[in-house]
């Protein structure tokens, strides 16, 4: 079976996960934390992270979905390049991609939402200024999911990790999530 990638950066918010892992674990879906480094990683709530694996590491065959969580601080998505060439390398049709809060900041940066209906944590200054996202395909909707690509805000966390749930096709028992 095909793995998903969890790609984790300083700040990233923890409980945004917390419903897409749960799934992932309940649908018997192997998952691999990736980071820049080996270096731990905190996210916004202090934790301490020790990822399995290096971006420049993965082999994006063994792979079939990313997870993207958001950050505190979005400079950290501009700053590293190399987080925009991951996502571009594992993309794909086939490549089930599910992004939340900031996150898809990384998916516009790498090209992933043109012409593609999505939503953003971010405000709607802020997406006038990064450039980078088409603004007549940006949704208020919570959770939207466009072909292969499901993004959602930060506050979407449960829905989001249910429809990506979904979009795996896993087994899993949504009564847990109710909210």
């Amino acid at each position: 079976m095909k793995k998903t990638a969890i790609l984790l950066y300083p700040q990233f918010s923890e409980y945004e996960l917390s419903v897409a892992l749960s799934i992932l674990m309940q649908g018997n879906k192997p998952s691999v934390t990736v980071g820049l480094n080996h270096q731990p990683i905190k996210g916004e709530s202090g934790l301490s992270c020790l990822v399995d694996s290096s971006v420049d590491e993965i082999k994006f065959s063994e792979f079939d979905s990313l997870l993207l969580p958001g950050c505190m601080d979005v400079m950290t998505f501009i700053k590293e390049p190399k987080l925009t060439e991951f996502v571009k390398q594992v993309n794909s049709s086939e490549t089930v991609i599910a992004s939340i809060s900031s996150s898809p900041l990384l998916l516009a940066k790498a090209g992933l939402l043109r012409g593609r209906k999505f939503t953003v944590g971010l405000t709607e200054e802020a997406i006038e200024n990064l450039g980078v996202f088409e603004k007549e395909n940006y949704s208020e909707d919570v959770v939207v999911k466009d072909g292969n690509i499901i993004t959602a805000r930060g506050r979407g966390f449960i829905r989001f990790g249910i429809e990506f749930g979904k979009a795996l096709k896993l087994t899993f028992d949504e009564s847990w999530y109710k909210e």
